[in-house]
């Protein structure tokens, strides 16, 4: 599987974990956001180093600097190492020689970001990058006026920044524009969790990190889930952005637009979206969506696709991951 990080910005669009109301009233102590607090950024990559080039360029040129940078490297490769050697900051490189997958190098990085003492983790991959200098500088002023746990930028189109990199859902609109968004400075409760989020060192104490079985796809929407479920302050910043390649090109439109399906035409995305999507699907929180769920996928195969066969591999995919039975597909 040589995609890094699991792209989950798209499951958790198509089926975003609502605020739960049963969750306990937290008080939170926000961490701080001035001069002295220590962020380190997390980057994962896996046999991109061109790509991984340009995202190092703008995370470690920012006007609020990153005290340190990890890149977790899922190839192992030695051009990696001399990249982030190379690199104006104080850096870490972790090189794995078994490929952790997104979701185990970035439980890998944040656990080592803790170790250094971090205060706040700046999660990035390696095929996107922050839209400005003044990105994580503009996440802060954010985290600290409405003390949050978390905050993460919007996520766009690289090639098209105007545009989202995948859709949001705004009540029963889905929103496929940056300027729809409107002038609101924040939205709470939903967010993108690899893709520039800066998450807080007591928000990982709680929520802890990215589940290594799901190794791709779904692991974002899991730790997302737990966010919710903690009670703890979050969201998106909608002032600032992240630019990554759109991903909205698997979002199927069903009953007129909608509702949407996500069908990964890549058969090993695939595996790894409805297999981990069945395991998600089972965890508390998630389970009132079930309906939605079979009533979404019944219909995008039976009368969008006519694919009986395609409904056939999604069940049996989900219910490998309701089992829990994390195998690797068979190549």
């Amino acid at each position: 599987m040589n995609e890094p990080t699991g792209q989950d910005a798209p499951i958790t669009a198509g089926a975003q974990a609502p605020v739960d109301s049963t969750a306990p009233e937290r008080v939170y102590t926000p961490s701080d956001t001035g001069p002295g607090a220590r962020i380190i950024a997390v980057v994962v990559t896996h046999k991109r180093r061109e790509l991984l080039a340009e995202s190092l360029k703008v995370v470690t040129s920012q006007s609020r600097p990153v005290d340190h940078l990890i890149v977790v490297d899922n190839g192992n490769e030695p051009e990696v190492a001399e990249l982030v050697e190379q690199q104006p900051i104080e850096t870490t490189y972790l090189g794995s020689a078994h490929n952790l997958g997104g979701a185990g190098g970035f439980a890998l990085g944040i656990l080592h970001a803790l170790t250094q003492g971090a205060d706040w983790v700046w999660l990035a991959d390696d095929d996107g990058r922050p839209e400005g200098a003044e990105v994580l500088a503009t996440l802060l002023d954010c985290a600290k006026r409405h003390e949050l746990a978390e905050v993460s930028p919007v996520v766009c189109d690289i090639d098209d920044p105007d545009r989202l990199a995948f859709p949001l859902r705004r009540g029963v609109v889905w929103r496929r524009l940056r300027s729809e968004l409107g002038d609101e400075d924040f939205l709470p409760g939903i967010a993108s969790l690899f893709n520039g989020a800066l998450v807080s060192a007591a928000a990982v104490d709680l929520i802890g990190v990215p589940d290594l079985r799901l190794f791709v796809r779904g692991d974002e929407v899991e730790v997302h889930r737990r966010l919710v479920r903690s009670g703890l302050p979050f969201g998106t910043c909608l002032q600032t952005a992240y630019l990554h390649p759109n991903g909205a090109a698997e979002f199927k439109p069903i009953l007129g637009g909608r509702m949407h399906t996500q069908y990964p035409d890549d058969p090993v995305k695939r595996y790894f979206t409805y297999r981990n999507r069945g395991y998600l699907m089972a965890q508390p929180g998630m389970r009132k969506l079930l309906p939605q769920e079979w009533i979404r996928f019944s219909w995008f195969f039976l009368v969008t696709r006519r694919d009986p066969a395609g409904l056939r591999e999604w069940f049996h995919l989900r219910s490998l991951g309701r089992n829990e039975q994390f195998g690797k597909p068979e190549k």
